[in-house]
């Protein structure tokens, strides 16, 4: 069977290299004083999508993101990845979302595209670790959701199989379709870019992207190739409510983000010794770090 399916994903600021400008005025992320990146695990959630895609001929992937015109990025690197095609929201109705008004973003632009069969999408964005975009999109679509997703196994017969994690083990779960999954950062990782579908979809762009004064560079290539032209949605596109949408549809603000280094304040060097190693037991047990 051919299936329809749907990669959330999100360019993250790296968060390894988060400074004193990486917040504004706002309390919102300044996106722009950050290195972008791919959402890790939205990576390990496009692998499963496009293992799907080789087992299930005819199945298509596309690639759902929210951010500025440069999320554009996200989208090619999905494509460059053996993805079909890619949607980006950005209007500056959707900036400073929280979860809330993110998966309310998501939930419309998804039926905007048509319910599909599997919808993935990484356990949770490295900017915010909340893990709660993806069950508030299942909740709003009033779909069927599991989370920490390791392995999707097969989907047959209108059901997906998968593997995911819980605390203490795996457990194998079948649920019916349509569904939305959440994969862990444990899951197989994503494949690299393809030569070839890189030649394909190098010049890919979103409007927004092109230059302003209508002089584009190779725009014969955009006539003969449509493909090129990556769909770009504003919040009137998928029929949206701006008081649901960016800081006026979100009640969590954040107060402040800083880089925090933990430092050990004090060492001690053991040798192999059999008075040395008794001495660290003792201690342990006496600070109950053991036993």
């Amino acid at each position: 069977m051919s299936l329809k399916i749907v990669v959330l994903a999100k360019q993250v600021p790296d968060t390894r290299n988060v400074g004193k400008d990486a917040m504004t005025p706002e309390g919102t992320v300044n996106r722009a004083a950050l290195p972008a990146i791919f959402n890790p695990e939205d990576l390990n959630a496009l692998e499963q999508a496009l293992r799907l895609k080789e087992q299930h001929p005819g199945t298509t992937v596309h690639i759902l993101t929210m951010g500025p015109p440069r999320a554009t990025d996200v989208i090619r690197e999905g494509l460059f990845r053996g993805a079909d095609g890619g949607y980006l929201l950005t209007d500056r109705a959707f900036a400073g979302a929280d979860t809330l008004a993110t998966s309310y973003a998501l939930s419309q632009a998804i039926k905007k595209i048509g319910m599909p069969d599997i919808i993935l999408g990484g356990r949770q964005a490295i900017d915010g670790d909340t893990a709660q975009v993806g069950p508030q999109v299942a909740q709003k679509l009033d779909l069927n959701q599991v989370t920490y997703v390791t392995c999707i196994e097969k989907v047959e017969d209108g059901k997906v199989t998968v593997t995911r994690h819980i605390d203490g083990g795996i457990e194998r779960v079948e649920a019916p379709l349509p569904i939305l999954l959440t994969v862990n950062g444990n899951a197989a990782p994503c494949r690299p870019r393809n030569a070839k579908l890189v030649m394909k979809y190098k010049r890919a762009s979103a409007p927004m992207e092109r230059p302003a004064d209508g002089n584009l560079p190779h725009a014969e290539e955009y006539d003969k190739k449509p493909y090129l032209t990556i769909a770009q949605w504003s919040v009137a596109d998928v029929d949206g409510d701006l008081q649901q949408c960016g800081l006026a549809g979100s009640p969590t603000k954040v107060k402040a983000v800083q880089n925090i280094v933990f430092k050990a304040k004090e060492s001690k060097r053991l040798t192999a010794a059999d008075a040395d190693v008794e001495a660290l037991v003792k201690e342990l047990l006496d600070s109950h770090t053991i036993g």
